[in-house]
């Protein structure tokens, strides 16, 4: 099978690579400044704006799914309109896809936790382009696949494991909110997970969340506690007490797409314990 991965240069984007090619898939991948150095995989230059450069890249690679992974903040071109443009050329293509959404797209304004079957209503301008893009993929491509997840973790690599690394070594100002809780995935449990819905007869909104709900703080500490480093130097703060927008408590509820995988996805606390451990298969 042929997977087309988009944003295949990013954090996610490469996990799902690596895992791709080992799995014997024919893998199509996608950058938008330069190419990542897996010679498994063909590269191809692609911009979400540019409806024909999108078209010419699923007719090149006549993929049988198609995985979109990119990550265009809050800019509404790439993240809202971008993915709309990709799910009309998939549509025309016969091809499969998946948008990678966000939890974002809820507001955490009293609904704990959230399931599949909670409408978007988002507050932040990513979580507005995040739930956009999910209207217009699934009204252009009706059998496509939304997978919203949370919060990205690796062994080292992600954004939220970098800040870690600098606010406890001062190179960083801010603090690790205590009231702002979401669900943790690993980067490789998320890929396995999505690799699985690709291979399978799916479609719709699907909950790609980790196995336990964590504050950013505790999630923080944890990181720091794995990296051997001073957990105590973390600043602490509410999100309430701040002026910085987005919702406080989002968990996702991914028990129902959990009972259909092979692979687990697995709470912060377990995937944080060890480095370096791969997903596990049920």
């Amino acid at each position: 099978m042929t997977i087309l991965i988009v944003g295949a240069s990013g954090f996610l984007g490469s996990e799902l690579v690596r895992q791709a090619v080992l799995s014997g898939h024919t893998t199509a991948g996608t950058y938008a400044t330069r190419p990542e150095s897996v010679p498994e995989a063909t590269w191809h230059a692609l911009d979400l704006r540019d409806a024909d450069n999108i078209e010419a890249v699923v007719a090149e690679t006549s993929p049988r799914v198609v995985i979109n992974a990119s990550s265009g903040g809050a800019r509404w071109t790439v993240t809202a309109e971008g993915p709309v443009r990709l799910a009309m050329a998939a549509a025309n293509a016969g091809c499969r896809m998946i948008q990678v959404s966000s939890d974002a797209v809820f507001s955490g304004a009293g609904h704990v936790p959230y399931d599949e079957s909670f409408l978007p209503d988002p507050i932040t301008p990513y979580g507005a382009a995040k739930a956009a893009a999910e209207t217009g993929v699934l009204l252009v491509h009706p059998d496509a696949v939304v997978a919203r997840t949370s919060l990205i973790i690796g062994d080292g690599q992600s954004e939220h494991e970098r800040a870690v690394h600098g606010l406890v070594a001062g190179t960083r100002e801010g603090v690790l909110f205590t009231d702002d809780v979401r669900c943790p995935v690993h980067v490789s449990d998320l890929a396995a997970a999505l690799l699985e819905l690709a291979t399978a007869d799916t479609t719709g909104i699907h909950h790609l969340g980790g196995a336990e709900a964590l504050s950013r703080h505790d999630l923080g500490v944890l990181i720091a506690r794995r990296d051997g480093l001073d957990d105590s130097r973390l600043p602490a703060g509410l999100r309430a007490d701040s002026a910085l927008p987005g919702g406080i408590d989002i968990r996702l509820d991914s028990r129902a797409t959990q009972s259909r995988l092979r692979c687990t996805l697995r709470g912060a606390r377990e995937f944080l314990s060890v480095r370096g451990e791969g997903p596990k298969v049920n």
